[in-house]
């Protein structure tokens, strides 16, 4: 059998045959989905509040810190002329 007639005969079996799936297939499919879509929501929401407060907490050290003065010399001049 050549391949057109292998694939008129695959063509033949598929359109005979009816699709008959398990009925607890689709209420396990949605239920996995959802299940699957909260989760992924969740750890978005925690990633987008983890940013926040990153961006909180940096915005805070650099007003407290103010990390662009120079600090201040710890060693003082020599005293001269006296």
């Amino acid at each position: 059998m050549n391949r057109p007639g292998r694939e008129a005969a695959v063509r033949q079996i598929m359109e005979r045959s009816v699709a008959r799936l398990p009925p607890e297939l689709h209420t396990d499919a949605v239920r996995r989905g959802s299940r699957v879509l909260r989760r992924r929501t969740l750890a978005r929401r925690l990633l987008w509040l983890l940013l926040w407060a990153a961006a909180v907490a940096f915005t805070v050290w650099v007003v407290v810190a103010e990390p662009w003065v120079v600090p201040p010399s710890e060693t003082t001049p020599p005293l001269t002329g006296w």
